[in-house]
């Protein structure tokens, strides 16, 4: 091996603390691990002779050893490993950055539980999405036993720390080079166990029941959007952090309105008369008010009036989005003789002037015709 320092192999200095010791070997692990360099002598000795180094000076004992007689002191007796394993855990190295990824917490201490998050799916009128509402809810659940204070056990007694984690919750596995963390199977990832469950919930730490909560809903929210309640979901059991409460909302379907995003949209029948000579009408708005809008002269079906700020409410804060009005003519029914008498009488006073979109399309109805009897002579 290298007669270079301890602390030169690893680039640290002399009063380099644990978590500067810790990184610097990782760094070299990583780089210079024989399953990135196959068939490299040089890297290989690099990684063993990094691994002697982290084994003396991440240990308290050998390492004041070593500052007093250096690697004399481990010359009779081996005290340093020189492989991979022997004085070093990959896990206390590599674990920490596996364990981001399912669960467990930097630095090799006990992961925290969690309860399931959990669904309530809520259904609201479009009156409250625009102005929002205080209400309640009540959904089946858990809560935690009055007899053991949600810690599972019989009164007097205490859960006892898990002999397979060591009160950590999780577990250290080895999947070639890499070692990976996952939840203790034998405590569930509580990092304890129950000796004398309590007789009341079983030693769960919670009993069935139901709950009623008390929730805002903003004004704006729109369908698909959801709130979240913290620490609302699944208690989950002894010594375990609550999940979250998910309510995701559903807008029902209005009698008059229809939605998109920000602006609202209806259609509003107009008279014949309304329609030809012009005229007024009123229209309800989403907060229970009136607008009125002007029907211009000769209006058709299918013609779109704005009113502006006359929406839905921003859920942030915004401008109010637009109510858009569809009109529709409609036509005269269950007239009588003499109503039919004076539709006749408008028919024969009536001119181009007056219809002319359908004279238009008669027009072009008579052409079209024309042409097909043209066809046919020529045949």
């Amino acid at each position: 091996m290298s007669d270079r320092s301890y602390y030169d192999i690893l680039g640290v200095a002399k009063d380099a603390d644990e978590k500067q010791i810790k990184s610097a070997y990782r760094k070299l692990a990583m780089k210079f691990h024989p399953d990135r360099n196959p068939d490299d002598p040089e890297a290989e000795a690099k990684f063993k002779e990094a691994g002697e180094a982290y084994s003396i000076l991440s240990d308290g004992d050998k390492r004041a050893a070593y500052d007093r007689y250096g690697k004399a002191a481990f010359e009779q007796g081996g005290g340093g490993g020189n492989q991979f394993g022997q004085g070093v855990d990959p896990g206390d190295i590599f674990g920490d950055i596996f364990s981001e990824f399912f669960g467990g917490s930097r630095g090799g201490g006990r992961a925290q539980a969690r309860g399931q998050d959990l669904r309530y799916d809520l259904e609201i009128s479009l009156e409250d999405a625009f102005n929002g509402r205080d209400m309640e809810i009540t959904l089946p659940g858990k809560e935690a036993c009055d007899r053991c204070d949600g810690q599972g056990a019989e009164p007097g007694t205490q859960p006892e720390t898990c002999t397979t984690c060591h009160g950590r919750g999780r577990v250290r596995v080895q999947q070639g080079f890499f070692t990976m963390e996952r939840g203790c199977p034998k405590c569930a990832g509580r990092g304890t166990v129950i000796k004398d469950p309590c007789r009341q919930c079983a030693g769960q730490g919670y009993v069935q029941t139901e709950r009623t909560l008390s929730i805002n809903i903003p004004a704006g929210i729109e369908s698909g959007q959801r709130i979240r309640l913290s620490g609302e979901g699944d208690p989950g059991g002894p010594g375990v952090v609550p999940g979250d409460l998910y309510i995701f909302v559903e807008v029902l379907d209005h009698e008059i309105f229809e939605r998109d995003g920000p602006n609202l949209y209806c259609r509003a029948p107009v008279t014949m008369v309304t329609a030809a000579l012009g005229g007024d009408i009123e229209i309800p708005t989403v907060e229970g008010g009136r607008s009125r809008i002007t029907i211009p002269e000769g209006a058709q079906t299918g013609r779109r009036m704005r009113l502006r700020g006359k929406g839905m409410t921003s859920l942030r804060g915004g401008p109010r989005g637009d109510l858009y009005v569809e009109l529709f003519v409609e036509t005269p029914q269950n007239l009588t003789a003499r109503q039919k008498e004076l539709m006749r009488e408008f028919c024969d006073e009536s001119g181009e002037d007056c219809n002319p979109e359908s004279n238009g399309f008669l027009g072009k109805v008579k052409r079209f015709w024309d042409d097909l009897t043209d066809a046919d002579e020529a045949r």
